[in-house]
C-alpha cells in the first residue's frame, strides 16, 4: 500500500459519511478556482490542515511533505511570471546585470502568488478527500452521481494496479541494487530500461490473469465492491453549509472589489 492509502485507513475521519467529505472537498475546490483569492486560499489551507491533521489524526510532517510536492512544481512553474529580463526596471524589484535588469512588476508578483496559493489550496482539498476517504467510498459516491460505470471500473482497476506495479517495481529495484545495477549513471539508465520492459510484460500477464479470475467468478460487466454506510450527521452538514456560505460571500466580495 502506498503512503496515502495507509494514512487514509488510519484516519479518524474515515468513518464520517463519504458524501459529506466528497461534497465539502468538491464545493471548496470549485470556490477556490472561481475566486482566485489569496485570502480564501489561505483560509482553505488552514481549515483543511486543521481537519486533516487535527481531526483526522494524520501526522503533521507527513501532511507537510505531501504539500511540498506540488509546491515545488508550482514555484518552478511560476518563475516565468515572477522573473523577467528587461532593459527597463519595473516597480517590484530590479537587479542590474550588465545592460539589462532582472525585474518584475507588482502585478506579476501578485499574480504569481495568487496562482501558487490557489493551486495549493485546491490540492489541499483533494488531499483532505484522499487522506480521509477510502477509494471504494469515493467510487461509491461517483456511482450515486451517475458517473458511467465504465469510468468507475477503470478507476478501480487502475487504482488496484498501482499497488501491484509498485510492489513489482520495488522487488526489481531491490534485485538490481543487490547486483550493483545502479552503481553509476550509465548502469542506472540501463537498469531503468530493463525494469520498465519487465513491468510492461508483468502488467500484461497480470491483467490477463485478473480477467480470467473475474470470468471464473461469473463477471457480468460490473465489478461489485462491498461498501460500508455511515449515516450523515446534522451537525456536520450544518458546519459544511456555514463554511461554504462563508466562501461564497468571500468569492462574491473578491469579484466585486
Amino acid at each position: 500500500m502506498i503512503v496515502i492509502d495507509k494514512l487514509c485507513y488510519n484516519s479518524k475521519l474515515r468513518y464520517v459519511n463519504a458524501g459529506e467529505k466528497f461534497a465539502f472537498a468538491l464545493i471548496t475546490l470549485c470556490m477556490c478556482i472561481i475566486s482566485r483569492s489569496i485570502l480564501m486560499a489561505v483560509l482553505v489551507l488552514i481549515v483543511n490542515g486543521i481537519l486533516t491533521v487535527g481531526k483526522g489524526g494524520i501526522p503533521f510532517f507527513r501532511y507537510w511533505k505531501l504539500l511540498m510536492i506540488p509546491l515545488v512544481f508550482l514555484l518552478l512553474s511560476t518563475l516565468a511570471i515572477l522573473i523577467n529580463f528587461s532593459k527597463t526596471p519595473l516597480d517590484a524589484y530590479a537587479i542590474p546585470v550588465g545592460s539589462i535588469y532582472i525585474t518584475s512588476s507588482w502585478h506579476s508578483v501578485y499574480g504569481g502568488l495568487q496562482l501558487i496559493f490557489t493551486a495549493l489550496a485546491s490540492v489541499s482539498c483533494l488531499y483532505f478527500l484522499s487522506l480521509n476517504t477510502p477509494m471504494t467510498d469515493i467510487l461509491n459516491e461517483l456511482r450515486k452521481l451517475h458517473v458511467p460505470g465504465l469510468i468507475i471500473e477503470l478507476m478501480l482497476l487502475i487504482y488496484r494496479y498501482i499497488f501491484v506495479l509498485l510492489e513489482v517495481a520495488g522487488n526489481i529495484l531491490t534485485s538490481q541494487n543487490s547486483r550493483l545495477g545502479n552503481r553509476d549513471f550509465k548502469t542506472s539508465c540501463k537498469s531503468f530500461g530493463g525494469m520498465v520492459s519487465v513491468l510492461f510484460v508483468r502488467a500484461m500477464k497480470k491483467s490477463g490473469a485478473l480477467y480470467d479470475a473475474m470470468e471464473s467468478r461469473c463477471y457480468d460487466g460490473t465489478i461489485h465492491v462491498l461498501t460500508e454506510n455511515y449515516p450523515p450527521k446534522a451537525k456536520e452538514i450544518a458546519g459544511i453549509a456555514c463554511f461554504e456560505i462563508l466562501l461564497l460571500i468571500l468569492t462574491i466580495w473578491s469579484k466585486l472589489r
